[in-house]
């Protein structure tokens, strides 16, 4: 079994916030107050947030998605 990667700390609040937004449209099939805690599980919500959301929902999800990948791979060049 693979090891589960935690959620970068300056992550945690715009993945909360986004998933809050798009839990009624978009994450019908998660249990009330489900938070991903894991990088894995995150990176689910936010697939699930691109395919079933709008134009709006994809970006954002997108946005959250940079923040978590920039904390799982080594320190790009730019910012």
């Amino acid at each position: 079994m693979a090891l589960m990667s935690a959620i970068p700390h300056q992550a945690q609040e715009p993945l909360r916030t986004v998933v809050d937004r798009y839990r009624g449209r978009c994450l019908w099939f998660l249990r009330p107050g489900y938070y991903p805690e894991t990088i894995e599980e995150a990176l689910r919500v936010l697939e699930s947030i691109e395919r079933y959301g709008d134009r709006e929902a994809f970006q954002r999800a997108g946005e959250v998605r940079r923040c978590l990948s920039r904390d799982t791979s080594a320190k790009s060049a730019g910012s």
